[in-house]
């Protein structure tokens, strides 16, 4: 790692992430982590992905799955799985204990990207998403200086290019495309379970500590 501590090579990042060279390449090339030059990898992108993925050998929900855990510890009725798939996923959701293994399930609920931009895009964008009640947790809410919320995987193109924004993994501006159903999305963003899976990913061990406590907290009540 550089003494600024700016950028990992690709092999110090493989054994960070516990995964071979070619697959940092792939995600590079898949935009999960960001190139800072040939060879060299973001050190906060790199942050930024294990602690979105603290249990990366957890295989994950698929998206409507993912969403539909989310649904049913928010104590939301689920209709987009059968009943022997709903049952099962109760079940499942009553083994979870631990947190982290909750957050690594879900991770896939929506893909992550960061970017930087100018104020006034940071204020456009926040009509343009759905955000999370982080003040519910007593968190600082959005604001024009931090964004962070949910967009229509098929906007984001768009969205991205006519407000400006860039590609930066230290930006303030954090954006999470699914492709969901984005009314559910909505519903759910009331929600303290989906807040807290987002504030249990952040870099911010403050943040990450209120997440996984109430996370904790949404399991143990699933459990009674």
């Amino acid at each position: 790692m550089s003494e600024s501590g700016d950028f990992y090579t690709t092999e110090e990042a493989a054994r960070l992430i516990g995964v071979g060279q070619r697959r940092v390449q792939q995600m590079l090339d898949h935009g999960d982590l960001a190139r800072v030059a040939r060879g060299l990898v973001g050190a906060t992108s790199v942050d930024r992905y294990l602690a979105a993925h603290p249990n990366s050998r957890t295989r994950a929900w698929a998206e409507h799955t993912a969403w539909a855990a989310i649904a049913l510890l928010s104590g939301t009725h689920v209709d987009w799985l059968g009943p022997t798939q709903t049952s099962r996923l109760r079940a499942t959701l009553r083994e979870i204990t631990a947190p982290a293994d909750l957050v690594a399930r879900a991770r896939d609920r929506a893909v992550v990207h960061t970017y930087a931009g100018h104020p006034s895009a940071i204020g456009g964008l926040i009509h343009d998403m759905t955000t999370t009640d982080q003040a519910g947790l007593g968190l600082t809410p959005n604001s024009v200086e931090r964004v962070d919320g949910y967009i229509e995987a098929a906007t984001l193109d768009s969205t991205v290019s006519f407000l400006g924004l860039r590609e930066d993994p230290t930006g303030a501006i954090t954006v999470r495309a699914t492709n969901f159903n984005f009314d559910i999305v909505v519903e759910l963003a009331d929600e303290i379970v989906l807040a807290a899976l987002d504030a249990a990913t952040s870099l911010d061990p403050r943040e990450r500590g209120v997440g996984e406590r109430a996370l904790a907290a949404v399991l143990e009540n699933h459990r009674r």
